[in-house]
Order: structure tokens, then C-alpha cells, then sequence
């Protein structure tokens, strides 16, 4: 963290602002963490311990503030969990090399910018049967914790909206869903993290501060009154530079 351009108080501010807006749909704002210090320099090995303990507090909060309104359901969310947290844990013991990491975060960003841009609202809802969700929430969470692992994105911001098509939940339901997911496999991803590497607390307290006064204001009121999904889009402006940044370093030799 020290070589970053800006100070720590600017992207403290900054990581404030995701949490709030992230938090108030049930989301940990790992993406736009994550595009945030790969703009800033960040190492690769930095990038996902960081997010992940940043993912972890936020959806710590908005699990809690989304179970208290009564809108988490376990039979809803277990088959997700059964198989993402065993696949985060794999994604956080691989060491891989700086250069696939990139290739791997950059193809993550530009999903996530179009679940955000292009998937926005959920207009369409699949009739699979039983069966079929049970699969696909199979998959999808072994996916979604794989990637959790790997690059510290949560998973949750493909999550929501997948709950919302396949039929399985109401938004709200979705969103509890999304931040108790989140949580689950940050913890999961984190732990393999930390057989390897550490994370230096002193230089993350000022994000860490932020992130919980943001998640706190912004998972209530997610819960309990609105879903700013404009300032979102906004954000999610961070994601895009990101993606041209990140472009460019891999494909420019």
C-alpha cells in the first residue's frame, strides 16, 4: 500500500463510498475494491487479502442488518455455500503468477461491468425445474467461490441478480442472500490466504474504519427502505478504468 498515488484518506473516503452503495443491495463492493488497487499499484498478492478482509467486514454488518429484517433464507442459500466455500478455499491457496492474475481479474471486470451496464434488472425468470436449480446453484457456487478466492471479488454481484431470473427469491431475499455469501466465502478465501501470506493491519485501518461506517449506513437502509442501483453505475465508473488500465498492461508488451 505504500507506493499508491493518492493518499490513504482519499481512498479511505472512496472505499466508504462503495460499501455504502454496494451494502445497500447486499453486496461486499470487492469489484470496485479490487479495480481501486489494481488503478493504484497495489501488488497482486495485496490486492485480494485486502479485498476480501474489506468484503468480509461489510457483509458482516449487512448479513446481520438483512437476517434481522427477516429477509435471509438458508434453504434458499445453502446449496450455494455447499459448494463455493471448498472451491474459495482452493482459489485462495493458488499462487499464481502475476501476469494470470491480470488476465483473470481483467475478464472478471468486464463481467462485472456488464452485469452493471447491460444486466442491470432481472426482467426474465427461468423455468428449470427443481432439479435444475438445484444444479445450477450447485455451479454457480463453485464458480462464484472460485473466483472469491482468487481475485477477492465476493461473487455477490452475480449472485443477486441469479437468484432474482432463476425464481428463487424476492430481491430483498436475493440481497441477504448476496451478503451472507459474501461473507461465507471472503472467511474461506481469506483463511487459505494467510498459510501464505499476512496482512499488515496498521496500513488498512483507515479503509477498514471506512468500510464499516459505510456498510452500517447503507446495508439499513438497503434493508429497510431503497436500493440505490444508480449509484452503483456510478462506482461502477471505477470498474471500467480499471479494465482499460489493466487492458493495457496485459496487452502491451
Amino acid at each position: 500500500m505504500e507506493d499508491m498515488i493518492i493518499s490513504p484518506y482519499t481512498l479511505s473516503l472512496l472505499f466508504c463510498a462503495v460499501a455504502f452503495a454496494y451494502s445497500s443491495v447486499g453486496l461486499g463492493g470487492g469489484s470496485s475494491y479490487t479495480a481501486l488497487m489494481a488503478i493504484l499499484g497495489v501488488s497482486t498478492v495485496a490486492i485480494p487479502m485486502i479485498s476480501l478482509t474489506l468484503n468480509l467486514l461489510v457483509t458482516m454488518v449487512g448479513s446481520f442488518n438483512y437476517i434481522r429484517s427477516g429477509h435471509a433464507r438458508l434453504k434458499l442459500l445453502l446449496p450455494f455455500l455447499v459448494s463455493s466455500i471448498p472451491m474459495s478455499y482452493l482459489g485462495g491457496s493458488l499462487q499464481l503468477p502475476k501476469e494470470l492474475f491480470y488476465w483473470i481479474l481483467l475478464a472478471t471486470l468486464l463481467f462485472v461491468a456488464m452485469r452493471l451496464y447491460i444486466w442491470d434488472r432481472a426482467t426474465i425468470k427461468l423455468d428449470i425445474g427443481r432439479t435444475g436449480k438445484l444444479i445450477l446453484s450447485l455451479t454457480a457456487g463453485s464458480i462464484l467461490g472460485l473466483i472469491a478466492g482468487i481475485v477477492g471479488i465476493g461473487g455477490g454481484i452475480y449472485l443477486v441478480p441469479l437468484i432474482i431470473v432463476i425464481g428463487l427469491g424476492t430481491e430483498k431475499e436475493a440481497a441477504a442472500c448476496g451478503a451472507i455469501f459474501i461473507l461465507v466465502n471472503s472467511v474461506s478465501g481469506l483463511i487459505a490466504r494467510l498459510q501464505f501470506n499476512s496482512i499488515d493491519l496498521d496500513q488498512i485501518i483507515l479503509p477498514i474504519i471506512a468500510v464499516l461506517i459505510g456498510s452500517s449506513s447503507g446495508s439499513f437502509m438497503g434493508a429497510v427502505k431503497y436500493r440505490p442501483q444508480t449509484m452503483q453505475k456510478v462506482l461502477g465508473a471505477v470498474i471500467l478504468v480499471a479494465i482499460v488500465f489493466l487492458g493495457r498492461k496485459v496487452l502491451v508488451v
